[in-house]
């Protein structure tokens, strides 16, 4: 029997199964077909504006790596006419974090994007070894999401960036989904499904104690480009562009209540390739019936924290926050010791 033709060409061997819609592809068609969509996806929702300076939330994963790879890529292709550059979170997890930290060292050498690194522990004063010692591993993800993504827009305020773009595939969008469904967290489908999941106001920001346009971290657009790209796709297309990626799993995730997500999902997407979409529209659709919700969990959680420490090392840098640390006494709110903490998560 002789081989599979590419479905598109009709020239080349097909070697890919798209696991999208199980379409038969040599491996150049199913670069481009990946490429392509994801191009698709940027221009229908209007997500860059040229001269836009974007911050790509890099972590050093598949995910992320894939992201900044076709972004630079897209951006060539198409002169969207956009600045790129990598922004690092450092969750403080030894063994982890510091060695996904060497790769995204070396992908912003490789496509030759400026690299800026921030950690929990300048941000909040506690590192995520610290706050799973605090809580234990079955809630310790919930600490982690929030504060990562709040630390994501106070590392682009710092660069003068106000959109940051994260990795965030269709698996992703499917596993909240469920999740929020199976808790019964309705008023948060609008921002689980939304491509934009944060909007800077029009208003224009105040200016800077330098006498320069300053950028409020509170005030960050925030977008998932690879919405609608599977998980599987994401790791094709690494693969065969040979990109440098590191794929060991965060040592804390195993025991989060994602990974029964994740296993639903990926056994719906055995019997019916098309599941994980399906789960995803399903849920915008549903977001447009049920009223949204700002729920602000960064503070929550760290004045949770807060119980066994004292106030002023929460949250507080104690370097770059001496003046805030020097005012508050054992009867402040935690609200004012932290300061600009307060943003709404996802």
């Amino acid at each position: 029997m002789p081989p599979s033709l590419c479905a598109l060409c009709q020239r080349n061997r097909a070697l890919i199964l798209r696991p999208k819609n199980h379409q038969k592809l040599c491996r150049l068609c199913f670069l481009e077909v990946f490429e392509t969509e994801i191009h698709h996806t940027i221009t229908s929702t209007n997500l860059f504006q040229r001269g836009e300076k974007i911050a790509i939330g890099a972590s050093g994963g598949k995910d992320s790596t894939v992201l900044a790879s076709v972004l630079k890529t897209l951006n060539e292709r198409y002169d969207y006419g956009v600045e790129l550059l990598l922004l690092s979170i450092d969750e403080g997890i030894r063994g982890y974090r510091d060695d996904s930290l060497e790769t995204v060292k070396r992908n912003a050498a490789q496509y030759d994007m400026p690299l800026t690194i921030v950690g929990y522990d300048e941000l909040y004063g506690w590192t995520m070894d610290q706050v799973v010692e605090q809580v234990g591993k079955k809630g310790n993800c919930t600490y982690c999401g929030v504060f990562r993504r709040q630390a994501l827009d106070r590392g682009a305020a710092r660069l003068g960036v106000r959109h940051v773009v994260t990795g965030h595939n269709a698996d992703d969008v499917a596993e909240t989904v469920l999740m929020n469904l199976l808790r019964g967290d309705l008023p948060r489908l609008s921002r689980t499904t939304s491509i934009v999941t944060s909007t800077p106001s029009a208003a224009p920001p105040p200016p800077g104690p330098d006498g320069g346009t300053a950028v409020d971290h509170t005030n960050i657009k925030r977008s998932k480009p690879l919405k609608y790209a599977y998980e599987k796709e994401i790791v094709l297309y690494a693969h065969h562009k040979n990109l440098d990626y590191f794929s060991t799993e965060c040592i804390y995730s195993p025991e989060a209540f994602r990974g029964s997500a994740r296993a639903l999902i990926k056994n719906l997407e055995r019997v019916r390739p098309s599941a994980i979409l399906d789960v995803v529209r399903s849920g915008e659709d549903m977001a447009k019936l049920v009223p949204g919700g700002d729920v602000c969990k960064a503070c929550t959680l760290l004045e949770g924290l807060n119980k066994n420490r004292p106030k002023t090392a929460i949250g507080v840098n104690p370097e770059t926050d001496a003046e805030t640390d020097a005012e508050t006494d054992a009867e402040k709110p935690l609200q004012k010791a932290i300061g600009d903490i307060s943003i709404s998560a996802e």
